[in-house]
């Protein structure tokens, strides 16, 4: 009989229920019959292990956050030495994770890099401003090493100019469900639901969603509410938030395992997705943008290049100006007056993605890659 293939996966800085990590590429393995030791912060993030999935083992590691980061590497170096030789592939989930390796025996390793690590210290409020330009130095040094080292697969395609060579490109889609209900279906309340669903951070516009919650609150005197789903990073973004709960402007469910999340949002009247325009946003698709349009929900978007792409060949949704609460206002007026061309909107989207954007397709690719890793000589 043939010993099923074995991965540990490592991060110490994504939610032990990462869409990507664990409902994505651990659930398409665990499918493929692999065995994977799951090493992420659930302590850290207040969760329960899971117990009873067969296949799956989990370990808990120190979580990595702000300016807190050491002790998670030390955690994770002592897994990767004790735990990465029983396995025929590692894969890390983190840039800090790269430069833990050194010095260790470890069967084939591959980084999965989800951002531009370079663009992403910008975003970091606890980096001090004369370090940023040090630190993006450093992680561009990362990735030459990495490359050097590892396998590489990139969750965009627009990230391959920052290598040398061509690494496999596994996006970030999202299961599309066959039949969702229309976009404008009123909850039980009979309220229409307007929803955001990702971190939430003030580059991720925050201070718009607060305004357009309280707009919409005001303009239709309850009858559509605005639904926040996600962590907030940053005690700030914590506080304004709140505050605009305790208001009832919006409502803030915080984190929601990704199954829960991505029900929220069938039926919704439109989903947000407010970014601003900041490097690190620049060349990918906003996630959320993806998993609106797999739910039927029309979008309402900033005019980041990828989404403005996806939006319009979709024909799913309106783009509007940075920062421009006003125009997202109306534009979400306009179908809690007519949900009908909301819906349409919404059909029009979820076509393309049951085309192009289903993981089902894509984790094919994924999975074949880790079994080609497996079988490579160490």
């Amino acid at each position: 009989m043939v010993s099923p293939r074995r991965i540990l996966v490592v991060t110490v800085v994504h939610h032990p229920d990462d869409a990507r990590i664990r409902h994505r590429q651990v659930a398409s393995l665990l499918e493929a019959g692999w065995e994977v030791t799951l090493a992420a912060p659930f302590g850290g993030h207040g969760v329960e292990r899971p117990v009873g999935v067969p296949g799956l083992r989990t370990v808990d590691v120190t979580r990595s956050t702000g300016r807190r980061r050491m002790a998670a590497q030390r955690d994770a170096r002592r897994v990767l030495r004790e735990l990465g030789p029983r396995h025929d592939v590692v894969l890390l989930h983190d840039p800090e994770l790269v430069p833990t390796t050194l010095g260790i025996s470890l069967p084939v390793t591959v980084w999965d890099v989800h951002e531009d690590t370079r663009a992403v210290v910008a975003l970091r409020s606890w980096v001090p401003d004369r370090l940023r330009g040090p630190l993006a130095s450093v992680a561009s040094a990362l990735e030459r090493s990495a490359e050097r080292r590892m396998v590489l697969i990139l969750a965009d395609e627009e990230y391959a100019d920052r290598f040398a060579r061509e690494h496999l490109v596994v996006p970030n889609t999202t299961p599309v469900p066959a039949d969702p209900p229309p976009a404008g279906t009123p909850d039980e309340q009979g309220r229409l639901r307007v929803v955001y669903l990702g971190s939430l951070a003030r580059e991720r516009g925050v201070a718009e969603l607060v305004a357009v919650g309280e707009q919409l609150h005001r303009r239709t005197g309850g009858r559509a509410v605005l639904e926040v789903v996600g962590p907030a990073h940053g005690a700030a973004v914590t506080a304004q938030l709140e505050a605009a709960r305790q208001q009832g402007h919006l409502e803030w469910t915080g984190f929601l395992p990704a199954r829960e999340a991505l029900g929220r949002l069938d039926g919704a009247l439109a989903g947000l997705s407010l970014l601003h325009d900041v490097a690190n946003f620049r060349p990918s698709m906003p996630t959320k943008v993806v998993e609106y349009i797999a739910h039927a929900v029309p979008v309402v978007t900033t005019p980041l290049p990828r989404a403005v792409d996806l939006v319009e060949r979709s024909a799913a949704g309106v783009v509007v100006p940075f920062h421009d609460v006003e125009q997202t206002v109306e534009t979400l007026l306009a179908w809690v007056e007519d949900p009908a061309t909301a819906a349409a909107l919404g059909r029009e989207g979820h076509a393309l993605a049951a085309r192009e954007l289903d993981w089902g397709v894509h984790s094919r690719a994924f999975v074949a890659a880790m079994d080609r890793l497996a079988d490579a000589p160490r």
